[in-house]
Protein backbone atom coordinates (compact mmCIF):
# COMPACT_ATOMS: atom_id res chain seq x y z
CA UNK A 1 0.00 0.00 0.00
CA UNK A 2 2.97 2.52 0.98
CA UNK A 3 4.47 1.79 -2.32
CA UNK A 4 1.18 2.11 -4.26
CA UNK A 5 0.96 5.39 -2.65
CA UNK A 6 4.27 6.28 -3.26
CA UNK A 7 3.57 6.03 -7.40
CA UNK A 8 6.33 3.69 -7.70
CA UNK A 9 9.15 5.48 -6.41
CA UNK A 10 9.98 2.97 -3.57
CA UNK A 11 9.87 -0.03 -6.37
CA UNK A 12 12.34 2.74 -8.23
CA UNK A 13 15.03 3.18 -5.76
CA UNK A 14 14.93 -0.29 -5.09
CA UNK A 15 16.06 -1.32 -8.68
CA UNK A 16 18.38 1.95 -8.74
CA UNK A 17 19.97 -0.04 -5.64
CA UNK A 18 20.38 -3.23 -6.96
CA UNK A 19 21.89 -1.07 -10.28
CA UNK A 20 24.66 0.65 -8.33
CA UNK A 21 25.31 -2.94 -6.23
CA UNK A 22 25.59 -5.06 -9.32
CA UNK A 23 28.24 -2.41 -11.15
CA UNK A 24 30.38 -2.63 -7.70
CA UNK A 25 30.68 -6.18 -8.52
CA UNK A 26 31.50 -5.36 -11.52
CA UNK A 27 35.20 -3.77 -11.78
CA UNK A 28 36.99 -6.25 -13.76
CA UNK A 29 39.78 -4.51 -14.47
CA UNK A 30 41.20 -4.23 -11.43
CA UNK A 31 43.74 -6.07 -9.48
CA UNK A 32 43.05 -9.83 -9.40
CA UNK A 33 44.04 -12.92 -6.95
CA UNK A 34 44.73 -16.06 -9.62
CA UNK A 35 44.23 -18.34 -7.02
CA UNK A 36 41.04 -17.66 -5.85
CA UNK A 37 39.82 -17.03 -8.80
CA UNK A 38 41.02 -21.09 -9.58
CA UNK A 39 39.25 -22.10 -6.45
CA UNK A 40 35.74 -20.26 -7.18
CA UNK A 41 35.92 -22.28 -10.77
CA UNK A 42 37.20 -25.32 -9.45
CA UNK A 43 34.06 -25.42 -6.60
CA UNK A 44 31.25 -23.94 -9.91
CA UNK A 45 32.34 -26.92 -11.94
CA UNK A 46 32.03 -29.57 -9.37
CA UNK A 47 28.58 -28.15 -8.11
CA UNK A 48 25.61 -31.50 -8.79
CA UNK A 49 22.81 -28.96 -8.79
CA UNK A 50 21.48 -25.38 -10.35
CA UNK A 51 20.98 -24.87 -6.80
CA UNK A 52 24.54 -25.43 -5.81
CA UNK A 53 25.94 -23.69 -8.43
CA UNK A 54 23.84 -20.48 -7.50
CA UNK A 55 24.78 -21.20 -3.93
CA UNK A 56 28.20 -21.10 -3.93
CA UNK A 57 27.80 -18.06 -6.71
CA UNK A 58 25.47 -15.80 -4.45
CA UNK A 59 27.79 -16.47 -1.64
CA UNK A 60 30.89 -14.78 -3.28
CA UNK A 61 28.65 -12.14 -4.64
CA UNK A 62 27.74 -11.14 -1.08
CA UNK A 63 31.52 -11.51 0.12
CA UNK A 64 32.39 -9.13 -2.48
CA UNK A 65 29.48 -6.73 -1.45
CA UNK A 66 30.89 -6.84 1.73
CA UNK A 67 34.17 -5.87 0.93
CA UNK A 68 35.75 -8.88 -0.29
CA UNK A 69 38.70 -8.05 -2.46
CA UNK A 70 40.34 -8.30 -4.82
CA UNK A 71 36.83 -9.93 -5.90
CA UNK A 72 37.33 -13.50 -7.40
CA UNK A 73 34.04 -12.87 -9.93
CA UNK A 74 36.28 -13.10 -13.08
CA UNK A 75 34.21 -12.72 -16.20
CA UNK A 76 35.19 -16.45 -17.18
CA UNK A 77 33.73 -17.63 -13.21
CA UNK A 78 30.60 -15.38 -14.19
CA UNK A 79 30.00 -17.29 -17.61
CA UNK A 80 30.67 -20.92 -16.00
CA UNK A 81 28.30 -19.90 -12.92
CA UNK A 82 25.45 -19.63 -15.89
CA UNK A 83 26.84 -22.05 -17.80
CA UNK A 84 26.66 -24.71 -15.54
CA UNK A 85 23.67 -23.55 -13.83
CA UNK A 86 21.90 -24.05 -16.87
CA UNK A 87 23.71 -27.36 -17.40
CA UNK A 88 22.46 -29.20 -14.47
CA UNK A 89 18.78 -27.94 -14.88
CA UNK A 90 19.38 -30.26 -18.68
CA UNK A 91 20.23 -32.87 -16.42
CA UNK A 92 17.58 -33.52 -14.32
CA UNK A 93 14.95 -32.01 -17.08
CA UNK A 94 13.79 -29.52 -14.79
CA UNK A 95 10.05 -28.87 -15.84
CA UNK A 96 9.94 -24.97 -17.39
CA UNK A 97 7.09 -24.07 -14.72
CA UNK A 98 10.60 -24.84 -12.04
CA UNK A 99 12.85 -23.15 -14.60
CA UNK A 100 11.01 -19.70 -14.54
CA UNK A 101 10.61 -19.87 -10.75
CA UNK A 102 13.99 -20.47 -9.95
CA UNK A 103 14.95 -17.89 -12.75
CA UNK A 104 12.93 -15.34 -11.59
CA UNK A 105 15.14 -15.61 -7.80
CA UNK A 106 17.12 -12.24 -6.96
CA UNK A 107 19.85 -14.01 -6.36
CA UNK A 108 19.90 -15.03 -9.76
CA UNK A 109 18.92 -11.58 -11.49
CA UNK A 110 21.55 -10.55 -9.77
CA UNK A 111 23.98 -12.82 -11.36
CA UNK A 112 22.39 -12.06 -14.66
CA UNK A 113 23.12 -8.69 -14.19
CA UNK A 114 26.72 -9.12 -13.72
CA UNK A 115 26.82 -11.04 -16.42
CA UNK A 116 25.45 -8.46 -18.67
CA UNK A 117 27.78 -6.10 -17.41
CA UNK A 118 30.91 -8.26 -17.59
CA UNK A 119 30.42 -9.45 -21.59
CA UNK A 120 32.61 -7.02 -23.06
CA UNK A 121 35.52 -8.49 -21.57
CA UNK A 122 34.33 -11.98 -21.75
CA UNK A 123 36.11 -14.62 -24.06
CA UNK A 124 34.19 -15.50 -27.52
CA UNK A 125 33.94 -18.85 -26.00
CA UNK A 126 32.42 -17.12 -22.71
CA UNK A 127 30.11 -15.12 -24.69
CA UNK A 128 28.42 -18.39 -26.22
CA UNK A 129 27.99 -20.03 -23.01
CA UNK A 130 26.38 -17.03 -21.44
CA UNK A 131 23.67 -16.69 -24.18
CA UNK A 132 23.47 -20.53 -24.31
CA UNK A 133 22.64 -20.25 -20.67
CA UNK A 134 20.19 -17.28 -21.16
CA UNK A 135 18.45 -19.24 -23.50
CA UNK A 136 18.14 -22.76 -21.13
CA UNK A 137 17.27 -20.79 -17.79
CA UNK A 138 14.74 -18.30 -19.55
CA UNK A 139 13.51 -20.16 -22.51
CA UNK A 140 11.12 -17.79 -24.79
CA UNK A 141 9.91 -15.73 -21.99
CA UNK A 142 12.48 -13.86 -20.41
CA UNK A 143 16.20 -12.42 -20.86
CA UNK A 144 14.82 -9.83 -24.15
CA UNK A 145 16.88 -6.88 -23.11
CA UNK A 146 19.55 -9.28 -22.23
CA UNK A 147 19.55 -10.86 -25.50
CA UNK A 148 19.62 -7.67 -27.12
CA UNK A 149 22.36 -7.19 -25.20
CA UNK A 150 24.58 -10.69 -26.10
CA UNK A 151 23.72 -9.50 -30.03
CA UNK A 152 24.99 -6.09 -29.60
CA UNK A 153 28.48 -7.71 -27.82
CA UNK A 154 28.71 -11.07 -29.72
CA UNK A 155 28.60 -8.50 -32.99
CA UNK A 156 32.09 -6.84 -31.86
CA UNK A 157 33.56 -10.30 -31.11
CA UNK A 158 32.25 -12.56 -33.91
CA UNK A 159 35.69 -12.45 -35.72
CA UNK A 160 36.85 -14.69 -32.71
CA UNK A 161 34.50 -17.26 -33.06
CA UNK A 162 34.92 -20.87 -33.63
CA UNK A 163 32.36 -23.51 -35.08
CA UNK A 164 30.55 -24.26 -31.73
CA UNK A 165 30.23 -20.54 -30.67
CA UNK A 166 28.87 -19.43 -34.14
CA UNK A 167 26.00 -23.05 -33.99
CA UNK A 168 25.95 -22.02 -29.47
CA UNK A 169 24.92 -18.39 -30.81
CA UNK A 170 22.37 -18.58 -33.28
CA UNK A 171 21.04 -21.63 -31.09
CA UNK A 172 19.93 -19.82 -28.26
CA UNK A 173 18.45 -17.05 -30.01
CA UNK A 174 16.55 -19.19 -32.37
CA UNK A 175 15.49 -21.41 -29.59
CA UNK A 176 14.45 -18.25 -27.82
CA UNK A 177 12.43 -17.04 -30.97
CA UNK A 178 14.83 -13.66 -30.19
CA UNK A 179 15.77 -12.07 -33.96
CA UNK A 180 18.95 -10.36 -34.29
CA UNK A 181 19.07 -9.57 -38.37
CA UNK A 182 22.89 -7.96 -37.76
CA UNK A 183 24.51 -10.41 -35.58
CA UNK A 184 23.28 -13.25 -37.90
CA UNK A 185 24.60 -11.40 -41.32
CA UNK A 186 27.60 -11.32 -39.44
CA UNK A 187 27.50 -15.52 -37.88
CA UNK A 188 26.64 -16.61 -41.90
CA UNK A 189 29.74 -14.61 -42.92
CA UNK A 190 31.82 -16.15 -39.95
CA UNK A 191 30.38 -19.62 -40.65
CA UNK A 192 31.42 -19.61 -44.03
CA UNK A 193 35.18 -18.61 -43.36
CA UNK A 194 35.41 -21.45 -41.25
CA UNK A 195 32.99 -23.89 -42.62
CA UNK A 196 35.49 -26.33 -43.22
CA UNK A 197 35.65 -26.61 -39.21
CA UNK A 198 31.95 -27.38 -38.48
CA UNK A 199 30.97 -31.15 -37.43
CA UNK A 200 27.52 -32.55 -37.73
CA UNK A 201 25.99 -31.11 -35.03
CA UNK A 202 27.17 -27.81 -35.34
CA UNK A 203 26.22 -27.17 -39.08
CA UNK A 204 22.69 -28.80 -38.68
CA UNK A 205 22.54 -26.58 -35.36
CA UNK A 206 23.10 -23.79 -37.02
CA UNK A 207 21.44 -23.79 -40.49
CA UNK A 208 18.18 -24.92 -38.28
CA UNK A 209 19.09 -21.55 -36.36
CA UNK A 210 18.76 -19.40 -39.44
CA UNK A 211 16.00 -21.42 -41.01
CA UNK A 212 13.87 -20.66 -37.84
CA UNK A 213 14.21 -17.18 -37.48
CA UNK A 214 13.59 -17.18 -41.20
CA UNK A 215 17.33 -14.93 -41.29
CA UNK A 216 19.19 -14.97 -45.03
CA UNK A 217 22.14 -17.58 -44.62
CA UNK A 218 23.31 -16.95 -48.46
CA UNK A 219 27.27 -16.32 -47.36
CA UNK A 220 27.06 -19.92 -45.24
CA UNK A 221 25.13 -21.71 -47.92
CA UNK A 222 27.25 -20.54 -50.78
CA UNK A 223 30.59 -22.02 -48.91
CA UNK A 224 28.84 -25.36 -48.17
CA UNK A 225 28.36 -25.52 -51.80
CA UNK A 226 32.00 -24.89 -52.36
CA UNK A 227 33.14 -27.66 -50.01
CA UNK A 228 30.43 -29.83 -51.32
CA UNK A 229 30.85 -29.33 -54.80
CA UNK A 230 32.41 -32.53 -55.70
CA UNK A 231 29.58 -34.93 -54.19
CA UNK A 232 31.68 -37.92 -55.62
CA UNK A 233 33.55 -36.87 -52.43
CA UNK A 234 30.80 -36.83 -50.50
CA UNK A 235 30.30 -39.10 -48.12
CA UNK A 236 27.32 -39.49 -45.60
CA UNK A 237 26.07 -42.26 -43.27
CA UNK A 238 23.79 -42.93 -40.44
CA UNK A 239 24.44 -43.26 -37.52
CA UNK A 240 22.57 -44.48 -34.56
CA UNK A 241 19.76 -41.71 -32.88
CA UNK A 242 22.15 -40.73 -29.80
CA UNK A 243 25.25 -40.23 -32.09
CA UNK A 244 25.66 -36.79 -33.32
CA UNK A 245 29.12 -37.09 -34.96
CA UNK A 246 32.33 -39.47 -35.91
CA UNK A 247 34.28 -38.43 -32.85
CA UNK A 248 37.47 -40.76 -33.90
CA UNK A 249 37.46 -39.26 -37.56
CA UNK A 250 40.71 -36.64 -37.72
CA UNK A 251 40.93 -33.38 -39.11
CA UNK A 252 42.34 -34.50 -41.94
CA UNK A 253 39.07 -36.61 -43.02
CA UNK A 254 37.28 -33.56 -42.35
CA UNK A 255 39.01 -31.89 -44.77
CA UNK A 256 40.95 -28.34 -44.76
CA UNK A 257 41.97 -25.95 -46.94
CA UNK A 258 44.29 -27.43 -49.26
CA UNK A 259 48.03 -25.81 -49.72
CA UNK A 260 47.34 -25.86 -53.73
CA UNK A 261 44.29 -23.65 -53.02
CA UNK A 262 40.95 -25.55 -53.42
CA UNK A 263 38.80 -26.99 -50.67
CA UNK A 264 38.77 -30.30 -50.15
CA UNK A 265 35.34 -31.73 -49.73
CA UNK A 266 35.08 -33.21 -46.20
CA UNK A 267 33.51 -36.78 -45.30
CA UNK A 268 30.47 -35.93 -42.78
CA UNK A 269 28.72 -38.69 -40.73
CA UNK A 270 24.99 -37.40 -40.45
CA UNK A 271 22.58 -39.17 -38.26
CA UNK A 272 19.04 -39.10 -39.70
CA UNK A 273 17.53 -36.61 -37.41
CA UNK A 274 20.12 -33.90 -38.02
CA UNK A 275 19.61 -35.39 -42.30
CA UNK A 276 15.83 -34.23 -41.44
CA UNK A 277 16.93 -30.76 -39.55
CA UNK A 278 19.24 -29.94 -42.52
CA UNK A 279 16.71 -30.70 -45.20
CA UNK A 280 13.90 -28.31 -43.36
CA UNK A 281 15.96 -26.07 -43.00
CA UNK A 282 16.76 -25.54 -47.18
CA UNK A 283 13.42 -26.13 -47.29
CA UNK A 284 12.37 -23.03 -45.22
CA UNK A 285 14.57 -20.49 -46.74
CA UNK A 286 13.70 -21.98 -50.47
CA UNK A 287 17.31 -22.96 -51.47
CA UNK A 288 16.73 -26.45 -52.53
CA UNK A 289 18.20 -26.25 -55.67
CA UNK A 290 21.99 -25.93 -53.94
CA UNK A 291 24.91 -28.30 -54.47
CA UNK A 292 24.82 -29.05 -50.73
CA UNK A 293 20.94 -30.00 -50.15
CA UNK A 294 21.15 -32.26 -52.76
CA UNK A 295 23.77 -34.39 -51.61
CA UNK A 296 21.52 -34.56 -48.14
CA UNK A 297 18.75 -35.22 -50.06
CA UNK A 298 20.39 -38.08 -51.35
CA UNK A 299 21.75 -39.56 -48.22
CA UNK A 300 18.20 -38.93 -46.82
CA UNK A 301 16.37 -40.64 -49.67
CA UNK A 302 18.58 -43.95 -49.53
CA UNK A 303 17.08 -44.54 -46.04
CA UNK A 304 14.50 -46.30 -47.62
CA UNK A 305 14.42 -49.64 -45.07
CA UNK A 306 14.75 -47.15 -41.92
CA UNK A 307 11.87 -48.65 -39.93
CA UNK A 308 9.13 -45.46 -38.93
CA UNK A 309 7.49 -46.18 -35.62
CA UNK A 310 4.21 -44.17 -35.04
CA UNK A 311 5.23 -44.63 -31.02
CA UNK A 312 8.46 -42.70 -31.06
CA UNK A 313 8.86 -38.45 -31.09
CA UNK A 314 11.76 -38.84 -33.03
CA UNK A 315 10.41 -40.88 -35.83
CA UNK A 316 7.13 -38.56 -36.43
CA UNK A 317 8.98 -35.26 -36.29
CA UNK A 318 12.10 -36.67 -38.62
CA UNK A 319 8.55 -38.15 -40.71
CA UNK A 320 6.97 -34.61 -40.84
CA UNK A 321 9.85 -33.03 -41.82
CA UNK A 322 10.96 -35.08 -44.74
CA UNK A 323 7.39 -35.25 -45.91
CA UNK A 324 7.23 -31.49 -46.19
CA UNK A 325 10.55 -31.21 -47.79
CA UNK A 326 9.23 -33.85 -50.59
CA UNK A 327 6.11 -32.03 -50.92
CA UNK A 328 8.68 -28.84 -51.43
CA UNK A 329 10.58 -30.52 -54.16
CA UNK A 330 7.48 -31.89 -55.93
CA UNK A 331 5.41 -28.36 -55.91
CA UNK A 332 8.41 -25.84 -56.43
CA UNK A 333 11.05 -27.71 -57.63
CA UNK A 334 9.81 -30.42 -59.67
CA UNK A 335 12.58 -29.96 -62.37
CA UNK A 336 15.01 -30.80 -60.09
CA UNK A 337 13.74 -34.70 -59.79
CA UNK A 338 14.41 -35.01 -56.39
CA UNK A 339 11.65 -36.64 -55.06
CA UNK A 340 11.21 -39.56 -52.55
CA UNK A 341 10.41 -42.89 -54.10
CA UNK A 342 7.01 -43.94 -53.81
CA UNK A 343 7.34 -46.87 -51.32
CA UNK A 344 9.39 -44.07 -49.03
CA UNK A 345 7.27 -41.32 -49.72
CA UNK A 346 4.37 -43.24 -48.77
CA UNK A 347 6.07 -44.38 -45.86
CA UNK A 348 7.14 -40.87 -44.47
CA UNK A 349 3.75 -39.64 -45.15
CA UNK A 350 1.91 -42.11 -43.39
CA UNK A 351 4.00 -41.38 -40.01
CA UNK A 352 4.22 -37.62 -40.87
CA UNK A 353 0.71 -37.69 -40.89
CA UNK A 354 -0.24 -39.57 -37.25
CA UNK A 355 -2.08 -37.88 -34.64
CA UNK A 356 -0.17 -39.62 -31.81
CA UNK A 357 2.21 -36.62 -31.61
CA UNK A 358 0.32 -33.80 -34.06
CA UNK A 359 -2.93 -33.02 -31.86
CA UNK A 360 -3.56 -29.41 -32.36
CA UNK A 361 -5.06 -27.52 -29.98
CA UNK A 362 -7.36 -24.39 -31.02
CA UNK A 363 -6.53 -20.75 -29.08
CA UNK A 364 -9.48 -18.52 -27.43
CA UNK A 365 -7.74 -15.95 -30.32
CA UNK A 366 -8.86 -18.69 -32.78
CA UNK A 367 -12.16 -19.49 -31.12
CA UNK A 368 -13.16 -16.14 -31.22
CA UNK A 369 -11.90 -15.39 -35.21
CA UNK A 370 -13.55 -18.46 -36.05
CA UNK A 371 -17.15 -17.08 -34.66
CA UNK A 372 -17.02 -13.81 -36.43
CA UNK A 373 -16.39 -15.37 -39.59
CA UNK A 374 -19.87 -16.67 -39.66
CA UNK A 375 -20.42 -12.77 -40.46
CA UNK A 376 -18.82 -12.42 -43.53
CA UNK A 377 -21.77 -14.79 -45.35
CA UNK A 378 -19.19 -17.25 -47.17
CA UNK A 379 -18.82 -20.93 -46.30
CA UNK A 380 -15.69 -21.61 -44.46
CA UNK A 381 -14.50 -24.69 -43.56
CA UNK A 382 -12.20 -24.95 -40.73
CA UNK A 383 -9.56 -27.12 -40.24
CA UNK A 384 -8.62 -27.72 -44.07
CA UNK A 385 -5.62 -29.90 -44.56
CA UNK A 386 -3.60 -29.06 -47.54
CA UNK A 387 -1.42 -32.11 -47.51
CA UNK A 388 1.13 -32.11 -44.58
CA UNK A 389 -0.51 -28.50 -43.67
CA UNK A 390 -3.80 -27.94 -41.83
CA UNK A 391 -5.53 -24.14 -42.60
CA UNK A 392 -7.32 -22.82 -40.17
CA UNK A 393 -10.19 -21.93 -42.26
CA UNK A 394 -10.76 -21.94 -45.98
CA UNK A 395 -13.41 -21.03 -48.75
CA UNK A 396 -13.19 -23.74 -50.95
CA UNK A 397 -14.86 -22.59 -53.78
CA UNK A 398 -12.82 -19.14 -53.87
CA UNK A 399 -9.83 -21.04 -52.72
CA UNK A 400 -8.80 -18.68 -49.76
CA UNK A 401 -6.67 -19.64 -47.14
CA UNK A 402 -7.25 -17.93 -43.54
CA UNK A 403 -4.40 -18.34 -41.36
CA UNK A 404 -4.68 -17.14 -37.80
CA UNK A 405 -1.47 -17.10 -36.25
CA UNK A 406 -0.78 -16.24 -32.54
CA UNK A 407 2.31 -15.23 -30.79
CA UNK A 408 4.04 -18.83 -31.78
CA UNK A 409 4.12 -17.82 -35.21
CA UNK A 410 6.47 -14.41 -34.82
CA UNK A 411 9.68 -13.63 -33.39
CA UNK A 412 9.03 -12.08 -29.90
CA UNK A 413 11.13 -8.99 -29.97
CA UNK A 414 10.48 -8.18 -33.52
CA UNK A 415 7.52 -9.20 -34.29
CA UNK A 416 8.17 -11.07 -37.75
CA UNK A 417 7.33 -14.23 -38.99
CA UNK A 418 8.93 -17.12 -38.53
CA UNK A 419 10.47 -19.61 -40.52
CA UNK A 420 8.25 -22.24 -39.48
CA UNK A 421 5.62 -19.31 -40.65
CA UNK A 422 6.97 -18.53 -43.63
CA UNK A 423 7.15 -21.69 -44.92
CA UNK A 424 3.51 -23.18 -44.57
CA UNK A 425 2.52 -18.88 -45.87
CA UNK A 426 4.80 -20.23 -49.26
CA UNK A 427 3.67 -23.73 -49.71
CA UNK A 428 0.16 -23.36 -49.14
CA UNK A 429 0.20 -19.97 -51.98
CA UNK A 430 2.42 -22.62 -54.20
CA UNK A 431 -0.45 -24.71 -54.07
CA UNK A 432 -2.86 -22.19 -55.47
CA UNK A 433 -4.65 -21.07 -52.49
CA UNK A 434 -4.99 -17.28 -51.66
CA UNK A 435 -3.72 -17.03 -48.20
CA UNK A 436 -4.72 -14.22 -46.35
CA UNK A 437 -2.96 -13.93 -42.85
CA UNK A 438 -4.18 -12.36 -39.57
CA UNK A 439 -1.82 -11.99 -36.70
CA UNK A 440 -2.39 -11.49 -32.69
CA UNK A 441 -1.06 -8.32 -33.21
CA UNK A 442 -3.45 -6.80 -35.47
CA UNK A 443 -6.31 -8.57 -33.76
CA UNK A 444 -5.47 -6.59 -30.66
CA UNK A 445 -5.35 -3.42 -31.72
CA UNK A 446 -8.52 -3.47 -32.89
CA UNK A 447 -11.38 -2.86 -30.16
CA UNK A 448 -15.18 -3.88 -30.16
CA UNK A 449 -16.44 -7.19 -31.91
CA UNK A 450 -17.96 -4.75 -34.85
CA UNK A 451 -14.95 -2.75 -35.94
CA UNK A 452 -12.95 -6.63 -35.52
CA UNK A 453 -16.28 -8.20 -38.27
CA UNK A 454 -15.14 -4.56 -40.24
CA UNK A 455 -11.78 -5.68 -40.22
CA UNK A 456 -12.34 -8.97 -41.43
CA UNK A 457 -15.02 -8.45 -44.53
CA UNK A 458 -12.36 -5.57 -45.33
CA UNK A 459 -9.36 -7.77 -45.57
CA UNK A 460 -11.32 -10.22 -47.06
CA UNK A 461 -12.69 -8.17 -49.63
CA UNK A 462 -9.22 -7.38 -50.61
CA UNK A 463 -7.94 -10.99 -51.40
CA UNK A 464 -11.13 -11.52 -53.45
CA UNK A 465 -10.59 -8.69 -55.36
CA UNK A 466 -7.32 -9.53 -56.07
CA UNK A 467 -8.24 -13.10 -57.51
CA UNK A 468 -10.00 -12.33 -61.12
CA UNK A 469 -12.15 -15.07 -60.86
CA UNK A 470 -13.77 -13.95 -57.71
CA UNK A 471 -14.28 -9.96 -58.45
CA UNK A 472 -18.18 -10.46 -59.54
CA UNK A 473 -18.58 -12.57 -56.17
CA UNK A 474 -17.53 -10.36 -54.00
CA UNK A 475 -20.54 -8.49 -53.09
CA UNK A 476 -21.18 -11.78 -50.90
CA UNK A 477 -19.41 -10.21 -48.09
CA UNK A 478 -20.91 -6.77 -48.47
Amino acid sequence: MVSMLGDGVFQERKEKTMEEFVQRLSQFSGPSDRKKEINLNRAIVEAQTAEEVLEITAEMIMAVGKGLSPSPLSPLNIATALHRIAKNMEKVSMMNTRRLAFARQKEVSMLVGIAMTALPECSAQGISNISWALSKIGGELLYLSEMDRVAEVALTKVGEFNSQNVANVAGAFASMQHSAPDLFSALSKRGSDIIHTFQEQELAQVLWAFASLYEPADSLLEALDTVFKDAKQFECSLKTKTSYFDEESSNEDRGDLDAEGPLRSPVLSFNRDQLGNIAWSYAVLGQLDRIFFSNVWRTLSHFEEQRLSEQYREDIMFASQAHLVNQCLKLEYPHLRLSLGDNLEEKIARAGKTKRFNQKTTSSFQKEVARLLVSTGLDWVREYVVDGYTVDAVVVDKKIALEIDGPTHFSRNTGVPLGHTMLKRRYIAAAGWNVVSLSHQEWEEIEGSYEQQEYLREILKAHIDSNPSSKDESSSIE
